[in-house]
């Protein structure tokens, strides 16, 4: 069980799981009618493929973390991931054809985030200024599963959109600082920049606790889009996550950040949707 449960969240089975439920809430709450499954596909195998690309291209020689040797146990199995679901995002990205320059916006972002690891020059340089690294990792977050399915199904702008984006944004930019201060020798030691190597500790922690707040306020903003109700299941991992903010700067366990701390970010989502199951209320 152990084995299978390493296998869902080190491959990426688990964030790609993650990706789909945000998604289907961006749906619920902004009452898109028109869904486009196809896109729930495509976005499902792109995460796959740039989660496991970025994770082959990690080495394990700072590390101690089991995801990071567990991925340099099976580096065949993460390129063969990368393929398999790189040719699914691709036959996604073509019947999506239609919508190619939103959706092209998000693969660059994407890239920019997994380029500094790659070995050749140009990419090198690039550790030296990437300092927006998790600005580019929560963007392409919040742009594909809270954006692009309002692109794709035309729908019309709405202050409720944009509260909601901003919610999900400042959330997962908290949860990003966390992963990145955990990180913080491994970055050093490969040379990668990021605002936790630049910030001192204390501008840092009043920028984690001030998105929090953020999220916090912006998931109150959304109020008038249904009732209360709602507002607390937005509120539930904001809460939850600043309850456990001290616990996950001193347990740094693979397990606990990947599935705990990865799962705040659909927390709300999948509370959202076991709330709507018939006779659930």
């Amino acid at each position: 069980m152990r084995g299978l449960f390493n296998f869902i969240l080190f491959s990426s089975i688990y964030v790609g799981c993650i990706a789909i439920v945000m998604i289907w809430q961006t749906n619920a709450l902004l009452h898109i009618e028109q869904i486009n499954y196809t896109y729930y596909a495509f976005v499902f195998c792109a995460t796959m493929c740039s989660y496991n690309f970025h994770w082959y291209l990690t080495p394990a020689d700072y590390s101690t973390s089991e995801r990071i040797l567990w991925g340099a146990r099976h580096k065949t199995l993460q390129l063969s991931l990368v393929a398999i679901s790189g040719i699914g995002a691709l036959y996604g990205f073509w019947l999506l054809r239609e919508h190619w320059l939103p959706m092209g916006g998000a693969a660059v972002l994407t890239f920019l985030y997994s380029a500094p690891k790659l070995p050749q020059r140009i990419f090198v340089w690039l550790r030296k200024i990437a300092v927006g690294k998790t600005i580019f990792l929560t963007s392409v977050w919040i742009y594909v599963t809270t954006v692009l399915p309002l692109l794709i199904e035309q729908q019309p702008y709405s202050h409720n959109v944009l509260w909601f984006a901003l919610h999900r944004f400042f959330l997962v930019y908290a949860l990003c600082i966390l992963f990145d201060y955990r990180d913080l020798e491994s970055d050093k030691k490969e040379g990668i920049r990021s605002l936790i190597t630049w910030l001192s500790t204390r501008n840092l922690k009043k920028l984690y606790i001030a998105s929090l707040a953020f999220s916090a306020i912006f998931a109150l903003a959304l109020y008038p889009i249904d009732n209360w109700l709602l507002t607390g299941i937005l509120l539930a991992p904001v809460v939850i996550t600043a309850l456990i903010t001290r616990y996950a700067l001193k347990d740094r366990s693979d397990h606990f950040y990947y599935f705990v701390v990865d799962g705040m970010v659909m927390l709300s989502s999948l509370l959202h949707f076991i709330l709507t199951i018939p006779g659930l209320l």
